[in-house]
């Protein structure tokens, strides 16, 4: 029997004709479309987040399994979904945890508005297979414009003949891994275009710490930290945010500062149980591999003025290619993003 992860029988594709049957054509999109849209599902996301906070397969796995066992659609075999799941990793969503998300999939709108905007940024249309520009817009209010965005992925039609169905769902998980790559590149090149009007330097030591000092980095980096948080918050208080010193900050970082970022945040007042922790703000780190300077990262007061909308989820439609005798299946998502307030974030440096 040809099983797959993605048409869980191959033989009963075949049984209904393969692609020379216009049923067994819809069957395959529906499939395929179905398999796209797993990472959205309740479980997938929270093993993402699991992973993307701690980078530890075994708890990502652990939550996907807490996840589908409240689940009405637990799978038939959770050996296989976990295979799928760990083949979906290669795209990141710590994103969706810095932007506040709108959901426009049931509208018939193309765009939202951030009301009582000063200055931000956000994407600009671009032609197809092109990357997102950035631009700057001003004034009291934006509108931002949901965009399309898509690929095509051709399959050979000697692979369905020949019955090679493992490399059609190969080519099936890169496109989808290849896709959500995309759509966050997009979202984290907003954050580092953001212009360098409220960098913050590396904060000094307070007191005598000779450079020599075990202690000296990370005492320079949670100082800077600190005061990252304490800018935000002084430079939203009067904007109706409803920030207070007990808000949750988001530090975004480059893979690079892993081992260096939870010294910082783990640093105490004396070395002693139970003595008071250095850092004064509620924070949590988000690592990444998506962004271009990996010797700064980012304090981000997530959500409010920085949005995000999905008006349609990345979605397949299909044809065959007579000239090139090559099945095509291309693959469009529509979304857009902005920050409409760039005072929510510091970019931090670390020397």
């Amino acid at each position: 029997m040809h099983k797959g992860m993605i048409v869980s029988n191959w033989d009963k594709f075949d049984a209904m004709g393969g692609l020379e049957n216009p049923t067994a054509q819809r069957f395959l999109r529906g499939a395929l479309n179905t398999f796209l849209l797993e990472p959205q599902s309740a479980p997938f996301k929270l093993a993402a987040q699991a992973f993307a906070d701690t980078g530890d397969m075994s708890k990502a796995k652990s939550t996907f399994m807490q996840a589908f066992a409240t689940s009405d659609d637990f799978p038939d075999s959770v050996l296989q979904v976990l295979d799928k799941y760990h083949r979906s990793l290669y795209f990141d969503t710590g994103y969706e945890q810095i932007f506040k998300s709108i959901d426009m999939r049931n509208s018939n709108r193309d765009s939202f508005q951030i009301l009582d905007v000063i200055s931000g940024l956000t994407f600009d249309r671009v032609p197809q297979g092109e990357k997102a520009h950035i631009y700057k817009f001003s004034g009291a209010k934006a509108t931002v414009t949901l965009d399309m965005y898509g690929a095509g992925l051709g399959w050979a039609r000697q692979l369905f003949m020949n019955k090679e169905y493992w490399t059609i769902e190969d080519n099936a998980f890169e496109f989808r891994n290849k896709a959500g790559e995309s759509k966050a590149q997009d979202h984290y090149d907003l954050i580092e275009a953001t212009a360098p009007t409220y960098d913050l330097p590396w904060q000094l030591v307070n007191g005598a710490v000779s450079d020599a000092d075990k202690d000296y980095i990370p005492i320079r980096d949670i100082n800077t930290i600190n005061q990252a948080c304490e800018n935000i918050l002084t430079r939203l208080q009067d904007l109706g945010m409803s920030v207070t010193p007990n808000s949750e900050f988001v530090i975004l970082a480059p893979i690079q500062l892993k081992g260096r970022i939870p010294r910082a945040l783990g640093l105490v007042q004396q070395p002693f149980g139970g003595s008071t922790n250095l850092a004064t703000y509620n924070v949590r780190v988000i690592y990444t591999l998506m962004l271009t300077e990996t010797d700064k990262y980012y304090v981000i007061l997530p959500g409010n003025k920085i949005q995000t909308a999905t008006r349609m989820d990345l979605t397949v439609f299909s044809d065959f290619d007579i000239e090139a005798f090559t099945d095509i299946a291309v693959g469009w998502q529509w979304y857009g993003a902005a920050i409409g307030e760039t005072r929510q974030i510091v970019r931090c440096e670390t020397a």
